[in-house]
């Protein structure tokens, strides 16, 4: 948590002027025990009506003072949450965006999301209170016991056995409640998720009935998470009750302590008044810091989970030399894998083991194979979404690690194996692969991909929204608008990660002709689960649980690679003509 605290360093000044014009309020709040004392024992006493008019208006006053003081506090100490609050969220995002997809994938979404929204909210809310209050309650707490003294110092002794007995209370409910309400936030998460993968995959659901379990597995998170709410609450709540107590018990004493000495005439009314004044602005500031303690325990809690996202290092961190050098190797749209393996997580199972081949500027790269295979491993090394774990993978001659991260991906034009569109125009997603494109290069893109028609048929064309996820769009046209979106880039290498799962065979197969006539020598890899997609791709690479059972042209692969023929024959009827019947499934 003491880590996040850099984000304030843009809010000294708030940061320092909130807590200050705090304690001038207490100052002011703390004078009026005294100024209730002197008029009782003067102006009442003695009848002096003029005298207690003078102190009513100077208690008026210190009121007007003290509400300013507070209100200025407030402001500052709110502009300073909200700022740190922002800056917090942006470098959240930002260090969540530098982390690798298998971080990424560890990590979760909803848990992500969760830090980035609940728990950045509670923080911002702690800090807030932190900067008007954590000075300010323990300022008059013990002001009050100082203020006491100077009135009497055998009645002040009962503050002296008050505020330490107070101060365990507070700060034993407090350690008690910190780990409680960390696991709250965690079963907020579990919740979170459930409730993201039922809205998202609602479709799903019903068509396989699942309702009622769907229902039955949140019901059981959400009865989980209030019990361990109900848990942190209860002793939070114990706060209040056990604070009265102690500071009730404390006035019992006072008075009666107050009392004999008035009867034995050391004291005065008004100096009994005024002692239990300052008892009572210790209840009420020991309320106020129970409840500032609360929303700190779980700010801190929530600020220790923010910390350990932070904590998570960057995974495609660049090495040192690594920034923006011309290539001076000679190559232009080459990759090549040099004994490559992967392994996601630490201790697992390798996900891809020892991968050699290289691709030459232009060729067309097929990868094929069973689901789980690897195949979407494979390609995801060439922009380095993944870090290898063996070997190296190298584009024009040089270790995509050596590259700087931006430098790299700008050669790359990369079509997800699901289609991702933001909310906004067609327009507007297409220029995220050259924001800087011509009216005709994005028309030339929408060709290419065979999205031409579909978009001339709406009514704003490049200028018809999209909702988000392209929820207004067919599985087909958004797998043919992200593959626009990449060739808008002019890449020199092309990844199509099952991108036209979604496509007839007549589309499918006008797409790889437009591909093939494309101006210039781009380098393609198709990762398909069908073997018409790659049959004439100038190598193929088949894949069978993260290792190579073969490479080769198509007619190569199925005369000598079994698990090619398998594919293959699962789809074409068993002809002479190889790759000239129909597929089956069509």
């Amino acid at each position: 948590m003491k880590k996040l605290l850099i984000y304030l360093k843009d809010y000294k000044k708030e940061s320092v002027l909130g807590p200050l014009f705090k304690l001038l309020e207490a100052s002011f709040e703390l004078t009026v025990p005294l100024v209730v004392a002197s008029m009782i024992d003067v102006g009442i006493a003695d009848g002096d009506k003029g005298y207690i008019v003078k102190m009513c208006l100077i208690m008026a006053a210190l009121g007007l003072i003290g509400l300013t003081c507070s209100v200025t506090a407030q402001f500052f100490a709110a502009k300073a949450a909200v700022g740190f609050a922002t800056k917090l969220r942006h470098g959240l995002f930002e260090h969540i965006e530098k982390l690798s997809f298998s971080q990424m994938d560890k990590e979760g979404t909803s848990t992500l999301i969760t830090r980035m929204t609940s728990d950045i909210n509670q923080v911002q809310s702690g800090v807030n209170l932190v900067l008007r209050l954590f000075l300010r309650s323990p300022f008059i707490v013990f002001g009050a016991m100082i203020m006491a003294f100077t009135v009497d110092v055998k009645g002040a002794l009962v503050f002296v056995v008050v505020i330490p007995v107070l101060s365990v209370i507070v700060f034993g409910i407090m350690l008690i409640s910190i780990p409680l309400f960390k696991k709250v936030q965690g079963a907020l998460d579990r919740v979170l998720g459930i409730t993201r993968e039922n809205l998202t995959g609602v479709r799903v659901i019903r068509a396989f009935g699942e309702e009622e379990t769907e229902i039955r597995k949140f019901d059981e998170e959400t009865d989980n998470l209030r019990h361990m709410q109900m848990v942190a609450a209860r002793i939070s709540a114990l706060m209040n009750p056990l604070t009265y107590i102690v500071v009730n018990a404390g006035l019992i004493a006072l008075i009666y302590v107050g009392g004999v000495r008035v009867e034995a005439g050391i004291l005065t009314q008004g100096q009994v008044v005024a002692l239990v004044n300052y008892m009572s602005q210790i209840l009420v500031e020991l309320v106020k810091l129970a409840n500032l303690i609360i929303t700190v325990t779980k700010a801190v809690a929530c600020g220790n989970r923010i910390q350990g996202i932070f904590e998570i290092p960057a995974g495609m961190e660049q090495q040192a030399g690594a920034v923006n050098e011309k290539n001076n190797s000679g190559e232009t749209g080459t990759v090549e894998f040099d004994h490559v393996s992967l392994r996601y997580y630490k201790g697992g199972e390798e996900a891809l083991t020892d991968i050699h081949f290289k691709a030459k500027q232009g060729d067309t790269i097929g990868v094929i194979g069973g689901t789980g295979s690897g195949k979407s491993s494979l390609v995801n090394l060439i922009p380095r979404f993944y870090d290898v774990e063996k070997g190296s993978v190298k584009v024009d001659g040089k270790d995509v690690r050596e590259y700087d991260l931006t430098q790299l991906r700008d050669k790359i034009g990369v079509v997800m194996q699901k289609a991702v569109l933001f909310k906004g125009t067609i327009r507007e997603n297409l220029l995220w692969g050259n924001e800087n494109a011509s009216e005709e290069e994005l028309w030339e893109a929408l060709r290419t991909a065979q999205a031409e028609e579909f978009v001339l048929q709406k009514k704003k064309r490049l200028d018809e929204m999209i909702e988000q996820e392209g929820r207004n769009l067919s599985g087909g046209q958004k797998q043919r608008l992200s593959i626009a979106r990449a060739l808008v880039k002019k890449p020199e290498i092309l990844i199509l990660d099952d991108s036209a799962s979604a496509l007839d065979y007549a589309t499918d197969a006008a797409l790889r002709k437009s591909l093939k006539q494309m101006p210039g020598e781009t380098t393609v890899f198709i990762v398909s689960q069908r073997a018409s997609s790659l049959m004439h791709a100038d190598t193929i690479i088949v894949l069978d649980d993260g290792n190579v059972a073969g490479m080769g042209t198509h007619d190569e692969l199925l005369k000598d690679c079994q698990v090619y023929q398998e594919i293959y024959y699962s789809q074409f009827e068993r002809t002479g003509e190889s790759g000239k019947k129909e597929d089956i499934n069509a």
